[in-house]
């Protein structure tokens, strides 16, 4: 492979890249290579991209649900649900409702009301809170008074619903890698709630993968991978897949009002939830540990993230959990963000949710919104930065997160505390493990887009021209 006239970072010099074995073998002058050439026409070639928290087979089963992201209150989100409804008897699915704002509150009688007997499924946009019918609550054998199930009881109900054949939702996968390889995406790190090793070695012997895969271990699932001898990073039987870390929850989400804050919600004598207290959080995270297994730890609110540190400051992060993580850190403590430099634990946040979430932040987290999503403090503080999109909870396009970084706003709205802005330069660096340039000797996983990405006017509009794993075209237009 060889790319000619083409930009090495964001504003980098213009080069030509060539590609022998899987590897970048020469990055020369621009215009000084010969032989067949892929032209970028002055675009910029980036080291690979990665979404570093995605939901695989959730966001590949969303994108064939009703999509709710529009309805303005539960009334609103049943007259979208009945009016996208095909004829039958079987489940209704609908995804992306997000109801902190809402004026009315979901039940499962408006679902009856208007789809009679009918099983309704509707999943919101943080996957905390799931609404189901009664008739929907009978074919999974769960009792609930109002249908509007929160947390454990939801993921439970989450996994109780009929799904697709494994056929199927296998070729769903592949088809929603391939949509990310059109974005640039080169790898993602697969969080699915099931055995993610499993599913991603019979996937990728059925037909090449658009992009590496690190799987993702669930909380019920840390004793299976330690009997198969699992450490994080360890290759699998395919190249492109590996091992990833631990998943454990601390707390809930912002929309649900389940994430575990210093102060009360509000209104309220609620605090969230707190799903891992701080001595059961670090057993597990020490006996993963143990086995070479790293933890991600989900904690969005300011207490939740203080517990994750915590624990961390216990085992003893340098010497044992190199690459520990807290995952969406969306609420700080202004202390914790010093702490998150000095045990060297990775922030893997998802930008788009800021924009998402301003006006929920707003009021949910009054008086203390300066210091959510704060980026820019964890970016001054030296904290190591890793980009994704949590899809489904927002779509899997790093540009979008990149953008959202970049700008603070999503709409014509001015940015939403500007100060926590990032550079450029930076929200690439945070969505390609690090780095923004290429160099010889690199594996050839590499993403070209057209243009200077430094006079861009709409990041998320960037056209992705070519993707590459290992000198494998995965995408090219």
């Amino acid at each position: 492979m060889l790319i000619t006239n083409v930009r090495n970072g964001p504003g980098g010099p213009l080069v030509d890249v060539e590609v022998q074995g899987g590897r970048i073998s020469a990055i020369v002058p621009a215009g000084t290579s010969t032989g067949e050439r892929f032209d970028a026409d002055g675009g910029t070639i980036l080291p690979g991209m990665r979404d570093a928290h995605v939901h695989i087979g959730q966001w590949a089963a969303a994108r064939r649900r009703i999509q709710l992201d529009g309805a303005r209150s539960a009334a609103d989100a049943v007259a979208l649900v009945a009016a996208a409804a095909t004829p039958g008897t079987g489940f209704v699915t609908g995804t992306g409702f997000r109801d902190a704002l809402w004026p009315d509150l979901p039940h499962k009688d408006l679902l009856a009301a208007a789809l009679p007997d009918r099983p309704v499924a509707l999943s919101s946009q943080d996957l905390h809170t799931l609404w189901l019918s009664p008739a929907a609550l009978a074919a999974i054998g769960f009792d609930h008074p109002t249908g509007v199930l929160v947390e454990d009881e939801c993921y439970r109900a989450t996994v109780a619903l009929p799904s697709a054949d494994t056929a199927t939702t296998d070729r769903w996968a592949h088809d929603a890698l391939a949509a990310a390889a059109a974005r640039g995406v080169t790898a993602v790190d697969d969080f699915e709630f099931a055995d993610t090793v499993v599913d991603w070695t019979r996937r990728a012997t059925q037909a090449p993968l658009p992009t590496r895969v690190r799987c993702v271990i669930a909380r019920h699932l840390l004793d299976t991978a330690i009997s198969r001898g699992h450490r994080t990073g360890q290759l699998l039987d395919d190249p492109l897949l590996s091992v990833g870390p631990l998943k454990l929850f601390v707390d809930g989400s912002l929309n649900t009002r389940t994430a575990w804050c210093c102060a009360p919600y509000p209104g309220s004598d609620s605090r969230g939830h707190l799903a891992l207290p701080l001595p059961e959080l670090t057993e597990l995270i020490a006996r993963g540990a143990a086995h070479g297994i790293t933890p991600a730890v989900h904690a969005i609110g300011d207490a939740a993230a203080t517990v994750a540190l915590d624990a961390f400051a216990a085992v003893g992060t340098r010497a044992d959990l190199s690459g520990a993580r807290v995952e969406h850190a969306q609420l700080l403590g202004p202390g914790d963000v010093a702490r998150f430099a000095e045990l060297g634990v990775v922030a893997s946040v998802q930008p788009a949710h800021q924009p998402d979430d301003r006006d929920v932040a707003d009021r949910w987290w009054a008086g203390r919104t300066q210091h959510a999503f704060p980026y820019a403090d964890l970016h001054a503080a030296g904290v190591p930065l890793a980009f994704g999109s949590d899809a489904p909870v927002a779509p899997l396009d790093p540009w979008d997160g990149i953008a959202s970084a970049v700008t603070r706003t999503d709409d014509d709205r001015p940015a939403w505390h500007p100060e926590q802005a990032l550079p450029l330069v930076a929200a690439v660096a945070a969505s390609c493990d690090g780095r923004t340039a290429l160099a010889v000797g690199d594996v050839a996983d590499l993403t070209v887009v057209a243009g200077d990405l430094t006079a861009s006017t709409d990041l998320r509009a960037t056209e992705v021209l070519r993707t590459a794993v290992a000198g494998r075209v995965t995408h090219e237009v």
